[in-house]
């Protein structure tokens, strides 16, 4: 459809998180603690694997790759959020929009990757433990990360693409506080059905298909278990994989919950509120969920806390 005699949008207002001063000034400090606890959480595990030879293991270089990718996830949304509050003002300009949409989502289709990858790890080690180590070898496991990474970009690149030259007259407000790809094309000023149906399909193939295979290894990790007759082996198995089936409800549930939602502005809101749980509060939880209830990790930290210690009253 040809448009004539239309101002083309150049920037966005965000709508971010609407109340009165004080309101503004407590979610202000409550963003800010929680980047800083994110970032300080997730720079901890990394420092922390990387140091210790015990932790050098597929699944571990994983996690580093998690923690990694939670800092980039986190580091997207929320200093921009922080920025807004802190100038009053809420505008963003059309190509940092955009790249902030295309980094978001690539960004989680990489997560929904990984831990999908960390899945069939946890497979392999509890189905297949003699063949483990072979199979699992340095090259496939960053062969693997690098998939999770390239994979992803090249998922989301197309629609992107496509969204970046759409036309957007005006209202130029996006409900949310980032611009979430859902929310612009609310405000396209033209017939948006291929594009949604495009998204709607990529979506689908990047949540779906990790998820499938994420399920498919937990059905074959519990039969395992299940044969064991031993109950301390199955409880030792069932620990290793505890941390990450928690961060794969977290991350997958409310990237469903936010999905199956039609794009429509009614149901804005309440994916703005869904949003803050994936894209602000999973980040935050995953080093306090690997370090709470992985023993191995929580007994590195306390050896190298206690070396510390024993430095200084040695000093």
């Amino acid at each position: 459809m040809k448009l004539k005699n239309e101002t083309f949008v150049t920037e966005f207002i965000l709508e971010g998180f609407p109340g009165s001063s004080q309101i503004q000034i407590s979610l202000f400090i409550l963003l800010f603690m929680v980047y800083i606890a994110t970032l300080g959480g997730n720079i901890l595990i990394i420092v922390i694997i990387c140091l210790d030879h015990r932790l050098h293991s597929p699944m571990y270089f994983f996690l580093v790759n998690l923690s990694f990718l939670e800092t980039f996830c986190i580091a997207v949304v929320v200093p921009k959020v922080l920025l807004n509050y802190v100038t009053d003002r809420n505008s963003i300009s059309f190509a940092a929009c955009n790249a902030q949409s295309y980094l978001y989502f690539y960004l989680y289709a990489t997560d929904f990757f990984l831990l999908t990858v960390m899945s069939m790890d946890r497979y392999v080690a509890i189905c297949h433990p003699l063949h483990y180590s072979t199979i699992m070898s340095s090259r496939i496991c960053i062969s693997l990360v690098l998939g999770c990474w390239v994979s992803a970009f090249f998922f989301l690149l197309p629609t992107s693409i496509l969204i970046h030259q759409l036309p957007f007259c005006g209202p130029n407000v996006i409900e949310h506080f980032f611009c979430d790809a859902s929310s612009m094309l609310t405000l396209v000023c033209a017939d948006t059905q291929l594009i949604k149906l495009m998204v709607m399909i990529v979506a689908s193939t990047v949540l779906l298909g990790p998820l499938v295979l994420t399920i498919l290894s937990y059905i074959y990790i519990i039969s395992t278990m299940l044969r064991m007759q031993s109950i301390k082996g199955q409880q030792k198995a069932f620990s290793t994989c505890t941390s990450h089936l928690t961060m794969v409800c977290l991350v997958f549930g409310s990237a469903l919950f936010i999905s199956v939602r039609p794009m429509q502005s009614n149901w804005l809101y309440t994916n703005k509120v869904v949003s803050v749980v994936s894209s602000i509060f999973t980040p935050l939880l995953n080093p306090f969920i690997y370090t709470l209830r992985n023993e191995k990790v929580k007994k590195v930290l306390r050896d190298l806390l206690h070396s510390k210690n024993s430095k200084k009253l040695d000093f």
